[in-house]
């Protein structure tokens, strides 16, 4: 049995569905499910008290009836003409003596009620199914045919409506929760515990609300705090604090997959964070649900998206993905699609739409097609399937950490503020420029310098004579025979003005071209480094002094 309880002065609405209670609090966001512990269907506590089927006639069947007669076509009897008693388009069907196994409100006439009731060989379930039905089992299927045997939509598409809250518990009930409480506890001879001590009731919602126990000093507090409000003002300031959207958001990652990894293979990290960070916001600002919903499933197709509604689609890259070697990426598309499909039918509309993958859902009521339609939905996106090594995969935004946001947009403004004045300035200033270029055009230029070098050796590919040039005098060497070990090889001896040879790399004659040298001067101890442009002209630095070379490297 559960039990709560409150000081007096505390009021919320709401409603009682499908064996819960859905306890409203001023935020749209609480909603606290409290299910009673009982051992089977209720009875009924008045022969006038509307029986539901979801919530007590569905059971039953389920329990009892299903297996042969239900959603599952391989198993449903009898071959000739099977009998579903799932969907009341089935269960009304004319059968082979005219009249439907069920007849709205008229029990005793009703072949269901007959089979059920049997002591013979006719009896339902059979005897050798070793699970028959209870006597107050059978007067509720009763109660429910005499009411009109009206069969409800799965509990996950009707719309919650707020139920009459009852008179039960008028001497203790404290709020609508002890009323509803009161009721199911009469309906099985029990009576309310105790009212719950002060400090234990605060300890409790504390962790319900935050996560986390309450100090010693806010016990102490509300405990000594007499007013009849006191429990309604803990929960708001509880709801108001960054624990509590902590503590609601950690219930909403785990339902939704979230994790800071790819989940497959290396298990690379994610950068996911914002996504978290922004659920975090939602929880503390009581963002409604409508909104909540539309930004996280197609948050970017909004027009003008925010970078908040673009990070609020982050709840589609939760899902587990890979860049193992042997995956096939259409394969992984379509279970890519199905996670998807899987969790948000899961999340928002509380069905196992997964078990339509291979066949029509044999209790929720979704069809193999409409799994795959929707699933079609969730590949219409530009996202990469295998994501390479790392689970960042495009397409992917910066986005600063919620505490620099403010500074990050102040930045950004000011270096658009700082471009739009350059390209302003440089706009007043092209008039000014063109000006003072087409007046520098008309002066005239003064002839350039021609500097040739004092000693010009050309590079040849050839171990014969080579031509070259000293002072502007044609000359005509043959190389030396000695050789210089250098970096790139033996280079031979330059003595007296005889031509470089054999050097590398060769390099066309009357092609222009840099290079490099090692020269080693005679009776110098250090080594030099000279760099020539195409000309050669950096080589009037040697003169005439004898050189030895070393080694050519050549810089294109």
């Amino acid at each position: 049995m559960v039990s709560l309880s409150a000081p007096s002065g505390w009021r919320e609405g709401g409603f009682w569905r499908d064996k819960y209670f859905v306890f409203a609090n001023k935020s749209a966001w609480l909603l606290v499910l409290l299910t009673l512990a009982l051992p089977g269907p209720s009875k009924v506590s008045a022969a006038a008290e509307p029986v539901s089927y979801n919530n007590q006639i569905c059971p039953i069947l389920s329990e009892h009836c299903f297996h042969c007669h239900g959603p599952d076509s391989a198993a449903r009897k009898p071959k000739k003409h099977p009998l579903r008693l799932d969907r009341p388009e089935f269960a009304y069907e004319l059968r082979d003596d005219g009249k439907p196994v069920i007849i709205k409100g008229d029990p005793a006439t009703s072949e269901l009620v007959r089979r059920i009731t049997a002591t013979n060989d006719e009896m339902m379930p059979p005897a050798s199914e070793h699970n028959p039905l209870k006597p107050e089992e059978m007067a509720l299927l009763q109660q429910w045919i005499s009411q009109g045997g009206k069969y409800e939509k799965h509990w996950a598409l009707i719309p919650p409506v707020k139920s009459t809250v009852p008179k039960d518990g008028a001497r203790w009930a404290r709020n609508p929760v002890d009323n509803f409480i009161a009721r199911k506890l009469a309906q099985n001879g029990l009576a309310p515990n105790p009212e719950e001590q002060k400090a234990r009731l605060y300890r409790r919602l504390s962790f319900d609300l935050t996560g986390l126990p309450p100090s010693p000093a806010e016990v102490e507090s509300f405990v000594r705090t007499r007013s009849d409000k006191a429990y309604e003002k803990a929960v708001d300031r509880m709801l108001a604090s960054d624990a509590s959207a902590e503590q609601f958001t950690r219930l909403w990652l785990d339902a939704v997959r979230y994790a800071d990894t790819q989940g497959i293979h290396l298990d690379y990290a994610r950068s996911i964070w914002p996504y978290r960070d922004w659920v975090i916001a939602a929880f503390k600002t009581n963002m409604p649900f409508d909104q909540f919903t539309i930004e996280q499933i197609a948050g970017d197709m909004l027009p003008g998206a925010a970078e908040g509604q673009k990070v609020a689609t982050g709840y589609n890259r939760l899902l587990e993905t890979t860049s193992e070697g042997g995956a096939i990426s259409q394969e992984y598309a379509a279970i890519y699609a199905k996670d998807r499909a899987d969790t948000t039918t899961a999340v928002w509309l509380g069905l196992t739409a997964g078990c339509a993958t291979c066949h029509d859902h044999k209790f929720d009521p979704i069809s193999t097609k409409d799994f795959y339609s929707l699933t079609a939905f969730f590949r219409n996106n530009t996202s990469s399937i295998l994501d390479g090594p790392n689970g960042n995969n495009a397409p992917t935004m910066f986005v600063p950490a919620y505490q620099d946001a403010a500074e990050w947009k102040k930045y950004n403004q000011a270096i658009t503020t700082t471009k739009q004045a350059m390209a302003a300035r440089q706009r007043e200033a092209e008039s000014a420029f063109q000006k003072w270029l087409a007046r520098e055009k008309t002066k005239s230029t003064a002839p350039s310098t021609s500097i040739s070098p004092a000693l010009n050796l050309s590079l040849t590919e050839s171990n014969g004579p080579s031509l070259g040039e000293e002072r502007g005098n044609k000359i005509k060497w043959t190389g030396g025979t000695e050789r210089k070990a250098g970096p790139f090889g033996p280079a031979p001896l330059v003595n007296g003005g005889a031509v470089v040879q054999e050097a590398a790399p060769v390099v066309a004659r009357n092609g222009q071209a840099s290079y490099g040298a090692f020269i080693y001067v005679e009776k110098k101890t250090e080594w030099r480094r000279l760099l020539a442009d195409e000309r050669y002209r950096w080589l009037s630095r040697l003169g005439l002094v004898p050189v030895r070379g070393a080694s050519h490297s050549a810089y294109h």
